[in-house]
């Protein structure tokens, strides 16, 4: 090959090697956008909103690292083409570049801080609790499995309505107690290890979670939500959703964080309904749970009533036998008194026959 014609293919590939990096990246950025197994690189398909703008970091986070390494191998490889030895001659030695140091510097910080603001940004985005609900959902993990609790309220509205009912009285808002301040439980599924509890959602809904532990650290993880969170004792957590129109079917959840023994099999299903169907579902459990609830009144009162009868019972026998003993104890009195008389009668009696002998003598 010719100098000149050397030159000219070097000078060609100077010119066309960071434009096939950027085209390679803004490739990768745009097959992105769609959504199938490729593209989601590892990440379920998300059902949320929310898990929508985590796919979005997660994908953006690896267009970064796939253009920073194909600039990085890109300089490997033109280093390696354009300044590979051609003879015994020692190359110019220089101290340093002001330029390239000034890039090794710079790049890396910019690098970084994008990626935290967007981190940043999107993480105060997944933690906002501020739109109203249309579903509240206390999830309590337990040793070994999940309870969901269909609340009226979150536990932050409720706690919210109890102080400004406190100071409406001209009470401090500190003076509320939040356990006492507790929103109303509709009604609740609970779970097993043997027997997985299912949480019910509906599409298009905003659903509210209150997480609660009551004995060791949980985590609550639906991978179709692209989101998990720790389920703490003595620290609620909480975080909403908006479920995607669209997603109705049966997805799988379980608990991210190893607690112990039966940790495993601290499974439950998601399955997300069409409004419909969700609706009746809804009054199926209300009319249940209301009539559970009649139906263990009833029996608190019958339970009372049998309480109050047997109270009663004994109070009468008690009375009874103190009628019966007192009775008893007169009748015993009197005989007494009777004997006693007959005795003085037959002593009386004697008496007088000695007289009587005596005065024969």
């Amino acid at each position: 090959m010719s100098p000149t014609r050397h030159r000219n293919r070097r000078a060609a590939l100077r010119r066309w090697a960071p434009r096939g990096a950027v085209l390679a990246a803004l490739g990768l950025a745009a097959t992105g956008c769609a959504s199938n197994e490729f593209t989601r690189l590892g990440v379920p398909e998300p059902i949320t909103e929310q898990g929508q703008r985590v796919l979005a970091l997660w994908q953006g986070s690896w267009v970064a690292a796939f253009a920073v390494g194909i600039l990085v191998w890109g300089l490997i490889i033109w280093s390696i083409i354009f300044h590979r030895k051609r003879s015994e001659q020692l190359p110019p030695q220089v101290r340093y570049n002001m330029p390239i140091e000034a890039l090794y510097t710079v790049l890396p910080i910019v690098v970084i801080a994008v990626l935290f603001y967007f981190t940043a940004r999107d993480q105060t985005y997944l933690l906002e609790t501020d739109e109203k609900a249309d579903t509240n959902v206390e999830v309590v993990g337990f040793q070994w499995s999940w309870e969901f609790k269909y609340l009226d309220q979150s536990k932050a509205e409720a706690l919210e309505e109890a102080e400004a009912a406190a100071e409406a009285e001209g009470k401090e808002a500190d003076e509320v107690d939040p356990e006492e301040a507790q929103p109303e439980t509709l009604f609740s599924e609970v779970g097993t290890p043997d027997q997985m509890p299912t949480l019910v959602l509906r599409e298009g809904d905003v659903v509210h979670f209150d997480l609660h532990s009551p004995d060791v650290i949980h985590s609550f993880w639906v991978p179709a939500f692209a989101f998990k969170m720790d389920v703490i004792p003595g620290h609620d957590n909480e975080f909403q959703v908006k479920v995607n129109e669209g997603t109705a079917g049966t997805y799988m959840g379980r608990c991210a964080e190893l607690c112990g023994v039966d940790h495993t099999r601290m499974l439950f299903k998601v399955e997300v309904m069409e409004p419909e169907a969700y609706d009746a579902w809804y009054a199926e459990q209300e009319a249940a749970a209301e009539a559970e609830a009649a139906a263990a009144a009833e029996q608190e009162a019958a339970d009372e009533q049998a309480s109050e009868e047997a109270a009663e019972a004994a109070g009468s026998e008690q009375q009874d036998g103190g009628q019966q003993g007192r009775d008893e104890e007169e009748d015993a009195q009197g005989a007494s008194s009777e004997e006693e008389q007959q005795d003085g009668s037959d002593s009386a009696g004697q008496a007088e026959g000695s007289q009587n002998e005596e005065a024969g003598h």
